[in-house]
């Protein structure tokens, strides 16, 4: 079924709604993608149970993973050199953060 593109869907509008600045879109989808990821580690290692099943059923493994199940080819790879893209962009707003920020 389409359930974990549509919650995919939701998520990343409810950021383009929210979003002011570019900073924020990226950081968004970030977050969005390491949620996915985090809440499928949980999911490997609860042994059943109705959590289990909800995660299976509803949340997408990640982002890339919701492209490729949906898309193929051409489309596919632009899609994701785009995440890609966007991950890198994510990556140096962390760094840069993390590098203004630091105590010595």
């Amino acid at each position: 079924m389409y359930i974990d593109l549509i919650v995919l869907a939701v998520l990343i509008v409810f950021v383009v709604v929210y979003a002011k600045r570019l900073q924020t879109y990226i950081f968004g989808f970030g977050m969005i993608d390491v949620l996915f990821r985090i809440l499928n580690v949980i999911d490997g290692y609860i042994p059943s149970g109705s959590l289990k099943n909800f995660v299976d059923s509803y949340i997408p493994s990640s982002i890339p993973g919701v492209i490729s199940k949906y898309t193929d080819g051409t489309i596919e790879m632009i899609l994701c050199f785009i995440y890609a893209i966007i991950m890198a962009i994510f990556l140096y707003f962390v760094v840069k953060i993390f590098i203004k920020r630091k105590k010595i």
